[in-house]
């Protein structure tokens, strides 16, 4: 029987950790330090909570599922095809690969270029070309990917993020100021609902597929260890994103910056300037893209072989090329954009992910656990999400307040009362249906 040597072990939790560690893991977290101020704890608890803590709970739900596809079909053949789909679709070329790539240019390039260049759309097409073709050029060979990451993106990141770290430390920053926003009342669940926009944990979801490719190269067949090694793999990847939340949400806290704030690169801008003067420009520049570049090949990667798997007509290569094609398009449509849609997704696919989350971790203890309990919770958990995603993108809020009586839904969390009643009902089918089977067994 093959085993991973130690080595192995803490390079591939280092790969995954480049896999899942972009932009949106550097902005979101400075901004909620920015804004939390005297909170930024507690806000950064619940960020890491939803973001490290559930990216680990789901590579052990899938570890113990045995894979993504069986943990869907839990629920409904159809579900199993749409749902993953979405979720490639919008980590993919929809949202989190081009959101990283226009980040990467506008942290990394743009405050070097001069005026004609860095107000002309044609510097950000320039760079998506090269960006992207580096992209491809990594992603191409699946079976590197442990080396190229574990060895050389990860630790360049880790050592440029440790430095900030230091640097903070022995500088006099300002003191925290006041919580601003939903951190002064809230700051643990606004955390948590931070959390979803890194995509982390619906990433987690369908990383599996790469895992399992580098188990059949190792020739790693046993189910129970492979259970293991993705444990320690999600564990590692944990530690890593939760030291990196803790550095940044800091930082974030210590910046000092006048005027309006939209989100945490004008942050992280203003404390590394700080904190290296003009080098500091270069500094989150050279962290950018490194997190940026990361993120886009594990992401390409992983749409890649799951796209080629469902639609073998084009190979791997191929499905790759097209991937970075898009989301090089898609990321010349501008980062505001990218982020204005990217909300009313991740509030829709978050919940879901989150209760087959939790199912898939319970279902060996669940004394009901068929499809009729997966179709009602996931169901009703999705549908109260899409209700509030049309009042509040496509209704301007009219049903806020009939909502506001769903308990929980004040801290953004209205989907579990119905994630629960849903497994109500389900369980009580589920043992209708099986005392009514028993009893047509016994009229037989």
């Amino acid at each position: 029987m093959n085993k991973l040597t130690n080595r192995e072990i803490m390079f591939i939790g280092f790969m995954l950790f480049s896999m899942v560690f972009g932009a949106g893991n550097l902005i979101f977290p400075a901004y909620l330090g920015h804004a939390a101020g005297e909170n930024v704890w507690q806000a950064d608890m619940g960020f890491i909570i939803s973001d490290a803590g559930l990216s680990v709970l789901a590579f052990i739900a899938i570890a113990k599922s045995g894979t993504f596809d069986t943990l869907v079909n839990r629920v409904n053949p159809t579900f199993a095809l749409l749902f993953p789909m979405a979720i490639y679709l919008s980590i993919g070329p929809g949202l989190a690969i081009p959101r990283a790539g226009s980040l990467a240019y506008e942290m990394g390039v743009k405050p070097f270029l001069p005026n004609t260049i860095e107000s002309s759309p044609i510097g950000l097409l320039v760079y998506t070309v090269v960006f992207f073709s580096i992209v491809f050029w990594f992603a191409k060979s699946p079976s590197k990917l442990v080396d190229r990451f574990g060895k050389i993106l990860t630790p360049s990141l880790l050592v440029l993020i440790i430095i900030v770290f230091i640097k903070a430390l022995f500088t006099d920053l300002p003191d925290f100021k006041e919580a601003t926003l939903s951190y002064k009342e809230n700051p643990i669940s606004q955390g948590f609902l931070d959390g979803y926009q890194t995509m982390d944990a619906i990433c987690a979801l369908i990383y599996g597929i790469v895992f399992t490719n580098i188990f059949r190269s190792k020739k790693i067949s046993k189910q129970t260890l492979q259970v293991k090694y993705l444990a320690i793999f999600g564990l590692i990847c944990g530690v890593l994103l939760t030291f990196c939340y803790l550095v940044i949400a800091y930082i974030g806290a210590s910046a000092q910056v006048t005027g309006k704030v939209d989100n945490g690169a004008i942050v992280l801008s203003t404390v590394l300037h700080q904190l290296f003067g003009t080098s500091g420009t270069i500094v989150l520049g050279l962290i950018f893209t490194l997190a940026c570049l990361s993120v886009c090949i594990g992401l390409i990667t992983s749409c890649a072989q799951y796209f080629s798997s469902v639609f073998p007509k084009l190979s791997y290569i191929k499905w790759a090329i097209l991937l970075c094609l898009v989301s090089g398009f898609v990321a010349n449509l501008g980062l505001s954009q990218i982020l204005k849609v990217s909300v009313p997704v991740l509030d829709l696919l978050y919940p879901m992910a989150i209760t087959l989350i939790i199912l898939g971790l319970l279902h060996d203890r669940l004394p009901f656990k068929q499809r009729p309990v997966y179709v009602m919770t996931i169901g009703l958990v999705g549908l109260f999400s899409l209700m509030e995603i049309i009042n509040s993108t496509f209704l301007n809020g009219s049903f806020s307040e009939l909502l506001s009586t769903v308990p929980l839904q004040n801290k953004g969390f209205g989907w579990v009362i119905p994630g629960l009643l849903g497994f109500i009902i389900g369980s009580i089918f589920e043992k209708v249906k099986f005392n009514k089977d028993m009893t047509l067994k016994k009229a037989a």
